[in-house]
């Protein structure tokens, strides 16, 4: 994911906490390696350093395993916490992602975008890293078909605004119950997505599997399976 540069919002008046919150934001998009950091902030490159560094102390940033700085498991936490639903859908995406090997995710409608609410990477190999807090795009891959495809129809015409994906995709979700992607959000990357449904019939969040389009481009019954189930966890 690419990373646009982004000031430094001051109007705090607190400029350490500013900064703070400037890094916090360009990771909370996709894994940053420290040039990316001070490239997304605009912060010298000892205070981007010094901050992330402090922030991996305290568990709110993390590092993958080529070194980028992610978000750490404090929020996670804290997020479970305050919703135990969370605590669920993190033991869910471990389940599913020791069942399939792939990187498995939940996500939540956002406003416009999603966001990644749980995450569960293989130990090695190749994968998808999208940490927990990362605010997506609704307008490609398989979580956002899925997260679009059951919203009333004026608000489903605004998804597709721009979407790569088409209402035709939307109505063959709708009638499969799950949603592929082959290189709609990343290229090289592929994703199947199910619904989790709440008790109105809506659907509250999307559960997935993810990696290389080699591995996922026709997904096996298995994955299939263990995806609906984990989502059947969920609902």
């Amino acid at each position: 994911m690419r990373h646009q540069y982004q000031y430094v919002d001051k109007s705090s008046g607190v400029g350490v906490v500013d900064k703070t919150v400037s890094v916090l934001s360009a990771v909370s998009g996709a894994p940053c390696s420290l040039a990316e950091l001070v490239s997304t902030t605009g912060l010298p490159r000892p205070t981007a350093h010094r901050l992330a560094v402090a922030l991996e102390h305290h568990g709110l940033l993390d590092r993958d395993d080529d070194g980028r700085f992610i978000l750490g498991p404090t929020f996670a936490r804290w997020s479970t916490g305050a919703d135990p639903w969370l605590a669920l859908a993190q033991q869910a995406v471990l389940r599913l992602r020791d069942e399939t090997g792939e990187s498995a995710q939940v996500y939540r409608r956002a406003n416009d975008d999603r966001m990644c609410v749980a995450s569960a990477e293989p130990p090695s190999g190749l994968r998808d890293t999208v940490p927990v807090g990362a605010v997506l795009t609704m307008k490609a891959g398989s979580a956002a078909q899925v997260l679009a495809a059951w919203l009333p129809s004026s608000e489903r015409s605004a998804v597709l605004r721009g979407a790569v994906y088409t209402a035709a995709t939307l109505s063959d979700v709708r009638g499969r119950g799950w949603a592929q992607s082959i290189g709609q959000r990343e290229a090289g990357v592929a994703s199947i997505s199910a619904p989790v449904f709440g008790n109105d019939g809506g659907v509250i969040a999307a559960v997935s599997i993810s990696g290389p389009i080699q591995r996922l481009a026709t997904p096996s019954l298995a994955q299939r399976r263990h995806l609906m189930a984990a989502a059947t966890s969920l609902a």
